[in-house]
């Protein structure tokens, strides 16, 4: 047997009985570990845009009452939230992931809040059925599209939620 064989001969008690620098430096690690699990997050925000990849519940507040919309009711939401939300999935989007991987609450729809502290911790502002180009950009060149939801928009929410966060001071809140 080689002297690296945990069954008692040749060396083998070394790899069962590490030197007291080992355990030291262990525990000293483990230790960092704990403590860093409760600190707070490093990313205090999060922010999304996008569609029905990335919409946590926008599209609910757009076509509220519309039960022809299959994300406004089950079986949309059953098996992680109980009840419909709006999410284009029956549980958790990858967004939702990212959060809870960042410390952080599910990223709450932009439609759904009002003041900066229901923004405490970041916003949604994907919505489903969104697209990167303006409809506008579509009708120019001859495609019918309806008003909906694109990008541009959803970075004009982003702009006028900068300034409720930040009144007078968005230098602060991009730092």
């Amino acid at each position: 047997m080689d002297s690296s064989s945990t069954s008692g001969r040749k060396g083998g008690g070394l790899l069962l009985s590490p030197p007291p620098a080992a355990v030291v430096v262990a525990v000293v690690v483990l230790l960092s570990a704990a403590e860093a699990a409760t600190e707070e997050p490093c990313y205090p925000r999060l922010f999304s845009f996008g569609d029905s990849l990335t919409d946590t519940g926008n599209f609910a507040f757009i076509y509220g009452n519309d039960s022809r919309e299959p994300a406004l009711r089950p079986p949309y939401g059953e098996t992680f939230f109980h009840r419909a939300t709006g999410r284009f999935s029956d549980g958790r989007l990858v967004v939702d992931f990212i959060a809870d991987a960042l410390g952080l609450p599910f990223v709450r729809p932009y439609l759904s809040g009002r003041t900066a502290g229901d923004f405490a911790c970041g916003a949604n502002f994907a919505v489903g059925g969104a697209t990167a180009l303006s409809p506008a950009f579509f009708r120019a060149r001859g495609v019918p599209m309806a008003d909906i939801v694109h990008l541009d928009m959803e970075m004009k929410w982003f702009r006028d939620l900068l300034k409720l966060l930040c009144p007078g001071d968005l230098a602060r809140m991009l730092i």
